[in-house]
Formats: C-alpha cells, structure tokens, sequence
C-alpha cells in the first residue's frame, strides 16, 4: 500500500500566537509535513507575525494571501479567508472569496476545504486556544471524513473555547494538552 502524502492543519485564536511558536519551535529543520495555519488575528498584523516566525523559526513561511504551493518543509499563515484546493496533481492553498464569517481567517472555511481531501490526504487537524466556536464544526466535519483530529484541553488553553466546542460537537476528536500535542505533530511528520 502506497503512503498517503501529508499535510497538518491548525486553528488558532487567543493565546494562539505563543502556542504555535512553542509547537514550531519545537520541531527539527528535517520536519518535512506541510502546515497550514489559521490565526485569528487583525490582516494588518499578520504580515508582522509571518517575519517573525520566518526569522525566529528553521522553516519557510509563507503569507497565504493568494494562491500557493504546498510543498514539503513549508508552512503557511493565511492571511485572510484559505481554503485547499487540488489543481491537476498539485494540493494548492487559495485565497477564498464570499466567506462570512465574524473571525479572520476562518478556521471552519479551511478546515471544511480539507474534508474533500481526506481521501487522498493522511490529514491532522489541530484546533487551539480561542474564544468562541470557530473551527469546531470543521474539525468534527474533517473527523468524520477520516481526518485525524485533536482537540487542546482546558489544561493548556488560554481560552478553552473552540477546542472545548469542537470535543462537544464530536466525542471521538482527542483531546490533548499542548504538549501532549507537540508529541503527536513529532510522531505524524515521521
């Protein structure tokens, strides 16, 4: 049986920015599995938080404000509205058009944009810290397509919002505390 290509996706609003940089700063440079990252965070800032990372961080980061690429040892910061789209042979992050949504970006929109890969995909899908319920329903929608789903506990989160929405939503998405998290994102990229 051949291997699945993979690609991690992760949601993220209060308390999100520290969370992620410790998740990332905690993989080796040869962590090759594509991320995909929604923020919630204002547009004008998101440029900032992408440098930063890209200067702090052993990866290359993108600022997903068009059409891009997902290829190994990259990861990506949508910078408004993403979803994942297959172009002929070629998984590609796109800007979306007509999301409504109270949140920028929105978690829900990208993680349902993966529900279609999920057959042709080994998909992980991460939902941190925030206020609200943005990313819940995605998240149970992406479990129930065959994704891998993890859920952060209240132990971790600033705010266990989303993620506690998303564990109501689905009993069968994990539920895990931050570090716990960074263990199993080391064990998928392997």
């Amino acid at each position: 049986m051949l291997m699945q290509e993979k690609i991690i996706l992760i949601g993220a609003s209060t308390g999100g920015p520290g969370h992620l940089k410790k998740i990332l700063s905690s993989l080796d440079s040869s962590f090759s599995t594509p991320i995909i990252i929604a923020q919630h965070m204002n547009p004008v800032f998101i440029k900032s938080f992408v440098k930063q990372f890209d200067d702090e961080l052993p990866f290359k980061f993108y600022l997903a404000d068009n059409r891009h690429d997902i290829d190994p040892f990259t990861m990506h910061i949508c910078a408004t509205h993403c979803e994942l789209n297959k172009r002929e042979h070629y998984l590609k992050l796109e800007n979306a058009s007509g999301v409504i949504s109270h949140y920028n970006p929105s978690v829900d929109h990208l993680f349902n944009s993966a529900v279609k890969l999920c057959k042709e995909y080994d998909v992980l899908a991460i939902l941190l810290t925030g206020i609200g319920h943005d990313g819940a329903q995605g998240l149970s929608d992406l479990k129930d397509a065959g994704a891998t789903c993890l859920a952060e506990s209240k132990e971790s989160a600033i705010v266990y919002g989303m993620p506690k929405k998303a564990a109501e939503l689905n009993s069968s998405i994990k539920v895990m505390n931050l570090n716990q998290i960074i263990v199993y994102i080391k064990r998928f990229g392997d």
